[in-house]
Formats: structure tokens, C-alpha cells, sequence
């Protein structure tokens, strides 16, 4: 495992995005952008001071009083817009994605359809925002509720889905009304200045997007501002904790997800090579760069050493490269740190399969990598690797397994494999994690339900998109009218009476 780090002569520099345009960086701070196939720094990203935060947030509060008063018909006609834009852009965004963050160009395209789905989801705000109303709750009195925006709201967001997280985000919150500052990875930057150019040619007035690139800097000077109402983030479990203390210490509203431990439990009736596809796909696709990766196996009692050797055999086929070249199947991660890190896990258990060997000459590449019995307790167990290593626990009982997933600190994702219906009833039933999957390995929700965990995997009480996204973003009130016969008014201390 080699590359080569190289500073061209010209590199690219991404600015921020303020107030409908771009805005060079003042703060003489960069951060180094990659292109991790190659091994080479192909970018400088600008790293914001607290005043660039706060010149974003006064655009972005500037513009909220004429966004939030655009009719439903107009937010929805630019919505549709976005969809189309985005829709015929795919690949160019695609592209950004595979350069920068060095997934497969199909898996960038993946991606951004399903962020687009969540874009579609919100072209029916006028439906969303729809609310109740009671005639006559009262003689002559009439009670209805309604929804309204927040703010300026914030998005914190990952390297690992650099266009699809934002999207669960910010199309969400900007459908409601509100006005968006978008902080998103320094490692991959690039997707999210796309996507604030594509938002204006969309039609969406200037300051209702903005983009403000940093590190720590950047993100406390967010969670601190006081005219920002609110922060969805995603990321790791200890940062998770950290936004949401902090965010919520300032009296913000906050979703946080945090990390995860997705366990795959095989029964002894399942179909092999439908668990060992499935397997070696959800645990190696993007280079296990997922927070709903598989990444412990559960075997329970005899279709272990089968099962193992299904996923044995499979390894060797992925095809491991430049996610530009179309036979490859899997990219590098993200940096060259993070695969170092991961590699490190490689010393647990029994290997069975060492991703170490066999990978390309240059970038940050770790082949998929395999370890038998591993056990609570063990690193490679415990922590949350995120990156192309499955883990196989041995056990000898359905009870056995399921307790494993439930003492787990997190509870983001899990599945069962299994050809009876009434078991995998009682998984669903008895599973604690926010989302379980039947026979599916990655049971990521469609755009009209929504997406999160349980236990150390979310804090705050609002997954992110779908009905709970649009809860997320805005506020209720309700508005209870009379308009009397002024010949009727009297004076009444008494408490007010419905009947």
C-alpha cells in the first residue's frame, strides 16, 4: 500500500458561497483536497472564521423574511425546477463525487438519485404543510393549526455522502420556508458549491442557500450563533454528542446522528448465496464508507463455515480501482489516514481475507478484508471501522444473536436473513435499532418515510427527512378565531368554556 502525495502547481480553490455568489476565504486558512485514487492534492478549500459564519447567517437571516412569505405554488414550482436541474446534471455531480471522495462513479450516481428522491419528496410541500381545521370547536369559534418555518437553520454533514446528506437537509428545511447555511466536510467540498450554483440558476432567491467551508472552527462558530434556530448533523457518535450538547445549550433545536454497528444476522435456513451477496455488498460497497454498512456478520449455529466460505470465494472478484474506470467496482477512502486506521483493525480475530495485499500501487486503497470470531470485547468488534472490513461472530441461537444487537451501543441499522416469516416478525419486533431490514441488507428508507436511530446513533428526538423532517423544520401554532356580532360582546372573567 503506496501513494503518492503530490501538491500540483496550480490547485483548484474552492471558495465559499454567501448571499447568492462566491466568497473568496479571509482567514488565510486551507484545507487540503484530494483526489484519493490518484494520491494527489488536487484542491485548497477556504476555512471560515467565525465572522465569514456570521456574514452567512445575516444573508441568510436577510433573505428568510421574503422567503418564508413566497406562496406555497411558487416554492413548489422551484422545486420542481431543482428536481429537473439535478436530475439532468447527475453525472456532472457524479463526477465531483467520484473525484473528491473516490467512490465508484455508479455508486456516485446512487447517490444522487437518492438525494433526488427527497428533492421529490419535497415538490409536494403544498401537501406537507397542509394542517387541520375544526368548524364551530365553540359557538362561533373556529380552531386550526398551522405550520410555520423556524429560521435560518444549519446543516453540519459528512465526507461520506457529500451531495446526498446535504439534500436530506436542505431541501427539507428550504421547502418549509426556512433559510439554509450548509457547512459541509472539508475533505470533499466541492459537491456542495455545485449544488448552491444550481440552486440559483433553480430560481432560489440569493441568501436562502449559503455554503461556509472550515473545520471546528467553522462548525462551533454555527452551534454558537444566536440567530440560528436550529442544526441537523451527521457524523460520528462523539461528535454527534458534542453538536448536540452544544447546539441544544444554546437553546437550538438539534438532530444528530451519530455512528454505527450494523449487525447482519444469518439464520440456518437462509438462502447462502443470497446472504453472501448481499453480504459482500452492503459490507464493501463504497468502501464500507457507509453509516448503514454492514459490518459484523452474526452466524448463527451451522451455516457459519458455509457461509463464510460463500463470502471467501466472492472477495476476489470485486474489482478494486479508480471509481472513473467502469469495471471497478470499489474506490479508495477518503484519506490516507483513515485507511491506515482502518487497516489497523486487521491484527483482531482470525483474518480470513487481509485487504492489505493485492492493492492498487497508488491512493488510499484498502482491498475488502474478512475476520472470523471476533467477540464483544475486541477492538475490531467494538468500534465502529468504517471502511472495508467484515467482522464474523459465531453464535449458536437466534437469542444469542439478537442479544448481540441490542447490546450494542448503537442502533442505527440492522437485518436478518432468513426464509421464515414468522422469525423475521419477531426481529422487527424485538430488534432495537431505528431501522431493520428483512432480507435487505442496507434498509435505508424511501424518501417518503424517514431515516435515523436509535441509542448512540441519534440525539434528539427527530430522525432526519420524510414526515419527521418536515416536523423537524418547522413549528405549530394554533390560531383559534371568532368573528362575533360586536352587539354580543360582553365582559366574562370566567374560564373559557366550549360548550
Amino acid at each position: 500500500m503506496t501513494e503518492t502525495i503530490e501538491a500540483p502547481a496550480a490547485l483548484r480553490q474552492i471558495n465559499h458561497w454567501i448571499g447568492g455568489r462566491p466568497v473568496a476565504g479571509e482567514s488565510g486558512r486551507k484545507g487540503r483536497v484530494f483526489n484519493p485514487a490518484a494520491g494527489r492534492q488536487t484542491g485548497e478549500v477556504d476555512f471560515a472564521t467565525p465572522e465569514e459564519v456570521d456574514r452567512a447567517v445575516q444573508a441568510a437571516r436577510a433573505a428568510f423574511a421574503t422567503w418564508r412569505e413566497v406562496s406555497l405554488a411558487r416554492r413548489a414550482e422551484i422545486f420542481f425546477r431543482i428536481r429537473e436541474l439535478v436530475h439532468e446534471r447527475r453525472e456532472e455531480v457524479a463526477r465531483i463525487l467520484t473525484s473528491e471522495h473516490g467512490k465508484v462513479f455508479s455508486d456516485a450516481l446512487g447517490e444522487v438519485t437518492r438525494g433526488l428522491e427527497v428533492i421529490e419528496f419535497c415538490c409536494g410541500l403544498p401537501t406537507l404543510l397542509k394542517s387541520e381545521y375544526s368548524e364551530q370547536a365553540s359557538t362561533g369559534i373556529d380552531v386550526y393549526s398551522i405550520r410555520q418555518p423556524l429560521g435560518v437553520v444549519a446543516g453540519i454533514t459528512p465526507f461520506n455522502f457529500p451531495a446526498m446528506v446535504p439534500m436530506w437537509m436542505w431541501a427539507p428545511a428550504i421547502a418549509c420556508g426556512n433559510t439554509f447555511v450548509l457547512k459541509p466536510s472539508e475533505k470533499d467540498p466541492s459537491a456542495s458549491n455545485w449544488t448552491a450554483e444550481l440552486l440559483k440558476e433553480a430560481g432560489l432567491p440569493d441568501g436562502v442557500f449559503n455554503v461556509v467551508h472550515g473545520d471546528k472552527v467553522a462548525v462551533d462558530a454555527v452551534l454558537e450563533h444566536p440567530d440560528v434556530a436550529a442544526v441537523s448533523f451527521v457524523g460520528s457518535t462523539p461528535i454527534a454528542r458534542y453538536v448536540y450538547e452544544k447546539a441544544t445549550a444554546a437553546g437550538k433545536r438539534c438532530q444528530a446522528l451519530g455512528g454505527a454497528k450494523n449487525h447482519m444476522i444469518v439464520l440456518p435456513d437462509a438462502d447462502i448465496d443470497m446472504a453472501a451477496d448481499a453480504a459482500v455488498s452492503a459490507a464493501y460497497g463504497s468502501a464500507g464508507e457507509r453509516c448503514m454498512a454492514v459490518s459484523m456478520l452474526v452466524a448463527v449455529g451451522s451455516v457459519a463455515d458455509p457461509l463464510i466460505e460463500a463470502i471467501k470465494d466472492r472477495i476476489p472478484r470485486v474489482k478494486v480501482g479508480d471509481g472513473m474506470d467502469p469495471s471497478n467496482e470499489m474506490g479508495p477512502l477518503i484519506t490516507r489516514e483513515h485507511r491506515d486506521k482502518v487497516a489497523s483493525y486487521l491484527e483482531d480475530g482470525d483474518v480470513v481475507v487481509d485487504g492489505r495485499e493485492n492493492c492498487p500501487d497508488e491512493g488510499f486503497f484498502l482491498a475488502p478484508s474478512l475476520i472470523d470470531n471476533l467477540e464483544p470485547g475486541m477492538r475490531a468488534y467494538d468500534d465502529e471501522i468504517f471502511g472495508p472490513v467484515l467482522g464474523v461472530t459465531r453464535v449458536d441461537t437466534y437469542d444469542e444473536a439478537v442479544r448481540l444487537v441490542n447490546e450494542s451501543p448503537w442502533g442505527n441499522g440492522t437485518a436478518i436473513f432468513t426464509r421464515d416469516g414468522g422469525v423475521a416478525r419477531r426481529f422487527q419486533f424485538e430488534a432495537g435499532a431505528g431501522m431493520v431490514g428483512v432480507n435487505v441488507p442496507i434498509p435505508v428508507p424511501v424518501a417518503y418515510y424517514s431515516f435515523g436511530g436509535w441509542k448512540g446513533s441519534l440525539f434528539g428526538d427527530r430522525h432526519i427527512y420524510g414526515p419527521e423532517g418536515i416536523d423537524f423544520y418547522t413549528r405549530g401554532k394554533v390560531v383559534t378565531s371568532r368573528w362575533p356580532d360586536p352587539a354580543t360582546s360582553k365582559v366574562d372573567l370566567g374560564f373559557p368554556q366550549t360548550r
